[in-house]
């Protein structure tokens, strides 16, 4: 008991560089006291005990913000940064040495009994208002981007971003396109990244159309405006010059 405490309290010390003290941390850390009262609602669960497993883990809601269903298995070194609005489903699996962020739904997709909830294999990280939905399974090292919403399995070491979430693709070791708290120096979601693009290409389209218009001016070509707002500027004009 005292040993996965301890891990818990340097877990907290390694992920989150605003933790001071231990005392600090017992007391003022939230996801720590939900994981706690899980461990312990938990084994009240798996021991028959339904209905007071189902009351501790209400309490524990009510007191940190943090929904962890008692039937969910939680692996080691489990972190939960912030908590406020974390659910966790009945059916999760959560490996050893995962991070959630707060807002994170790991939730079900039907009302049927059975395996329902996402699996999260060993080092998962997860960001910031995500929502896994599903008996999806999220592979080993994966990371799912800020408010992402995924609905498909994601491989392991693979970053999965937007909505719906896609596989980001990586151009080296590192994942630059995750962003825990839905800031990115790239912008994360492959469809603002298209957007951005087509604005770019839009935008150097006029400098080029501007730099011709420029050039045909210097060449004598009146390219003003009439005033009923149409162009006046003839095309027939380059073809004299060609010829």
């Amino acid at each position: 008991m005292f040993t996965r405490l301890r891990e818990d309290i340097a877990v907290v010390f390694e992920r989150d560089p605003a933790a001071r003290t231990t005392w600090e941390v017992l007391t003022c850390y939230p996801g720590l006291h939900a994981l706690m009262l899980h461990r312990l609602d938990h084994g009240l669960w798996n021991a028959g005990l339904k209905w007071l497993a189902r009351f501790i883990s209400h309490l524990a809601r009510w007191l940190t913000g943090i929904e962890i269903h008692p039937g969910a298995n939680i692996g080691r070194r489990f972190f939960i940064d912030h908590g406020m609005g974390v659910v966790i489903g009945e059916t999760s699996e959560i490996g050893d040495d995962c991070t959630l962020y707060h807002g994170v739904t790991l939730g079900g997709t039907t009302w049927n009994k059975g395996k329902r909830h996402p699996t999260l294999k060993n080092n998962v990280v997860v960001g910031a208002g995500a929502k896994i939905l599903g008996p999806i399974i999220v592979g080993d090292g994966a990371k799912v981007g800020s408010n992402a919403v995924v609905v498909k399995d994601v491989p392991a070491g693979a970053t999965a971003v937007g909505i719906p979430a896609r596989i980001q693709k990586e151009s080296g070791a590192t994942a630059p396109g995750f962003a825990a708290y839905a800031v990115s120096r790239d912008g994360n979601d492959p469809v603002v990244q298209a957007i951005h693009q087509l604005v770019d290409h839009s935008a150097n389209a006029d400098k080029r159309l501007q730099r011709i218009l420029e050039a045909l001016q210097r060449a004598g070509v009146s390219v003003d405006e009439d005033p009923d707002g149409k162009d006046n500027f003839d095309p027939g004009y380059l073809n004299k010059i060609v010829d």
